[in-house]
């Protein structure tokens, strides 16, 4: 007989990615504890042991999905040549990511969790402070465009890294709903035909 008391033996990696996955598709709020505890194949009392609660999982499923999933759309952004060689590779490959045969459609960053209220608050701040960050790293490879010389001073970099990121937020929206490869990346290829305008003027004399 086993040793009363004794922990569930099971792989954390594992279950966290398994609990990633669940969030990923159905939102902080649309996942259950039943859901997660049978997703991750562990009892609710090993859960509660291994990460702490439900929002502190959901925090390490978040960080797990920035590690790996997310990594693919933003790891091209400082390697890329040209800034807007950039944000056409992280358009495209968002377009391309969130619409992957076997994965959960749409971005977790973006859609999993959006309603804020009592049980959930925290965690819709957390997401929401991660996509201004990434607003942020889009605004600092304009930033750097402008230094090497390829953009001109003076533009709202900040108005212009939210139109992209926006953009990035629609086409996790969109693939949700099922739109295909094909449609988002025709999604990214039009928010491209306006760079050449949002970037050939100063806006308001700002240089952010």
């Amino acid at each position: 007989m086993a040793e009363r008391g004794r922990p569930r033996s099971f792989d954390r990696a594992a279950a966290l990615q398994r609990a990633m996955e669940l969030f990923w598709a159905k939102g902080f709020d649309g996942a259950t504890l039943s859901e997660l505890t049978a997703a991750m194949g562990i009892n609710s009392p090993s859960l509660y042991a291994a990460f702490g609660s439900k929002e502190a999982l959901f925090r390490e499923a978040v960080a797990l999905y920035g590690a790996t999933e997310g990594g693919r759309i933003w790891s091209g952004l400082t390697d890329a040549p040209t800034a807007r060689e950039a944000i056409a590779g992280m358009l495209r490959a968002s377009a391309e990511d969130f619409s992957r045969p076997g994965k959960p459609r749409g971005c977790l960053i973006v859609l999993g969790a959006l309603h804020a209220d009592q049980a959930n608050a925290a965690v819709c701040r957390d997401l929401a402070d991660q996509r201004a960050e990434n607003v942020e790293l889009l605004r600092q490879r304009l930033e750097r465009g402008v230094a090497e010389g390829e953009l001109p001073s003076g533009l709202d970099l900040r108005a212009i890294a939210t139109f992209y990121a926006t953009v990035q937020h629609g086409m996790s929206i969109q693939a949700r709903d099922g739109a295909s490869p094909e449609a988002l990346l025709a999604v990214a290829d039009c928010a491209m035909v306006a760079w050449d305008g949002l970037v050939s003027y100063p806006r308001d004399g700002r240089t952010e």
